[in-house]
């Protein structure tokens, strides 16, 4: 895999070539009270004590309803470019996973696998039977677990560039090539307890780091969507529960390993970079697939590239 400025973020389709314990009710509220979240016009924000676990999510428009699932080192904010538009068609709920964002942040429950059944007790919560589901980079990998987990409460799944861990990250490259560099974060991820230690409160600059390298335009994430983002990362606590995405890898590998091909339909939305790597993946996890290429856009589809994401997005759930 190359690893360079404009390859990077093909982190996840690259590596898929094959394939808690909750705080009190005080406590999570007290949490919510520090965490101010953003305010986004036609958008409400919304709490529920699914699995275990207290869940922040973000609701608006009409329609039948599309799950939003966000990935690291961001929060359900990383749509806020695309929502607006999707509203219009869908019923939009943006979640923040376990241990991202306003959702709890637990000691526990960080596989792929308890995370989508945390989504899809929340949506049994909302009243729903099926529904259509989008991932982004963790959130894609959580999209998956639900997709293959819960394939009868799963109308269709969209993917963005990233697909469910497997074999494959076991041979993530350490040593970059001349002119690269490695996929540092995922072991530093899985390092416990010194993560937290080096970046509380310094959060802001790994979040300047990442999308100056593996943004083919970073200046499409803005100041406020970057103050967002590392405030949400900032405390010891935000950083262990991150973490803990990363430490369960190896648990999710094991997980998918007993995945049968996904039947709902699949659309998967790629870089430049990703583009043949998820013609080449998704054929090997699921049965009904497409692609579709995102032009000029880094691994951040949606922040980068939202008009082609949201049409993309609308059509094929459409």
């Amino acid at each position: 895999m190359e690893l360079n400025r404009r390859g990077v973020f093909a982190l996840g389709a690259a590596l898929a070539a094959g394939t808690g314990v909750g705080a009190g009710t005080a406590n999570a509220e007290s949490a919510e009270a520090k965490h101010a979240e953003p305010s986004l016009p036609g958008f409400k924000h919304n709490y529920a004590q699914v699995n275990g676990v207290r869940l922040h999510y973000v609701t608006g428009g009409r329609g039948e309803p599309l799950v939003l699932l966000p990935g690291w080192p961001q929060t359900w904010w990383l749509y806020h470019k695309i929502m607006p538009a999707l509203a219009t068609k869908f019923r939009v709920i943006a979640v923040d996973l376990r241990g991202m964002g306003g959702s709890e942040k637990p000691q526990g429950g960080f596989d792929k696998k308890t995370m989508a059944t945390d989504i899809r007790e929340l949506v049994r919560h909302l009243g729903y039977g099926k529904v259509d589901v989008v991932g982004h980079d963790l959130g894609s990998m959580v999209a998956f677990a639900y997709a293959a987990n819960f394939p009868d409460a799963t109308n269709k799944v969209a993917f963005m560039d990233v697909l469910h861990p497997d074999e494959s990250f076991y041979h993530i490259p350490l040593l970059p090539p001349p002119g690269g560099f490695s996929l540092w974060w995922f072991a530093f991820n899985q390092v416990l307890a010194l993560p937290e230690q080096l970046l509380a409160g310094r959060f802001r600059h790994l979040i300047d780091w990442l999308f100056a390298n593996t943004a083919f335009t970073p200046a499409a994430i803005d100041e406020r969507s970057r103050q967002i983002y590392a405030r949400s990362y900032n405390s010891p606590d935000a950083i262990r529960a991150s973490n803990g995405w990363y430490q369960a890898f190896h648990q999710d590998i094991a997980d998918g390993k007993t995945y049968a091909k996904l039947t709902p339909p699949v659309l998967g939305l790629a870089s430049v970079s990703s583009y043949d790597q998820f013609l080449g993946a998704l054929p090997n996890v699921a049965n009904q697939f497409e692609v579709v290429g995102v032009d000029g856009s880094g691994h951040w589809l949606a922040e980068e590239q939202p008009d082609l994401v949201a049409r993309a997005l609308t059509e094929f759930f459409s």
